[in-house]
């Protein structure tokens, strides 16, 4: 069975799309069988796994208005190696859809379960903001992995997430837990990283993956590529350190 996985942080700009992408690239080159769903209407996952958000005939949409099954949205990323539910501006208008409808915030969760056998991970590309595309992808989750920048703003935002993962594991998921925050776009040299690193580690422990990505200008010029990091470069130090990530991943989710 699949083990779902949303990549979330209720601040923008830390990289979330970034490590979806790569994380599913890198799963894939560990010899995993990856579905990757694309919840942002930027449509920036899709955009960055090598398929034209333009030219989708279905997308994440259509499943979340049970016009279509996943089998028939999904499309393969040959670049990236996984398949993916991608998104286009048409998810914008879900929210709005979706608060009249039943089982609104279940409704991916039902999607993703009739095709659970076929994968070993599914990733869920959250927008940033608190909406009804985020709480379906954390109804759908088993855990949610935090990427987040070693900043002072960023440990505000944390705590704001980790208060909303609580109040959906009390109301609407009960498997849904903090399985671990990623340091991303790190950078050494600036001190305050490195204490609010530490700071992380004290505070949250094991819950702090043991690999950090550093800043890493290839992964950013990856997207225009329409590439995962990890396959644009795979000897960048960014694209090393998704792939790391990614073994590591699979090492703490055989150990739950």
């Amino acid at each position: 069975m699949a083990r779902v996985f949303c990549v979330a942080n209720q601040k923008g700009g830390v990289g979330k799309t970034t490590t979806t992408v790569n994380l599913a690239a890198g799963l894939a080159l560990a010899g995993q069988r990856v579905l990757m769903v694309d919840l942002d209407p930027q449509g920036n996952a899709t955009m960055g796994s090598g398929i034209d958000k333009r030219a989708l005939a279905l997308s994440v949409y259509d499943v979340l208005l049970e016009s279509a099954s996943v089998p028939e949205a999904r499309v393969r990323s040959e670049k990236g190696g996984y398949d993916l539910l991608g998104a286009n501006r048409e998810l914008a208008g879900a929210e709005v859809e979706l608060v009249q409808l039943e089982r609104r915030e279940q409704r991916l969760r039902a999607a993703l379960q009739a095709v659970a056998g076929d994968y070993d991970f599914v990733l869920i590309d959250c927008p940033p903001s608190l909406s009804l595309l985020t709480l379906n992808g954390l109804c759908s989750a088993h855990g949610v992995i935090v990427p987040m920048q070693c900043e002072y703003f960023a440990l505000e935002g944390l705590s704001d997430l980790v208060n909303t993962i609580k109040q959906v594991h009390a109301n609407l998921n009960r498997e849904l837990q903090v399985i671990g925050i990623l340091r991303v776009m790190f950078d050494p040299r600036i001190t305050l990283q490195s204490q609010v690193s530490e700071q992380l580690k004290a505070h949250f422990g094991d819950k702090v993956f043991d690999t950090v990505v550093p800043r890493n200008v290839r992964l950013a010029e990856a997207p225009s590529y329409g590439q995962p990091g990890v396959v644009f470069d795979p000897s960048s130090k960014g694209a090393v350190a998704f792939v790391a990530f990614a073994q590591e991943l699979v090492r703490r989710v055989a150990a739950l």
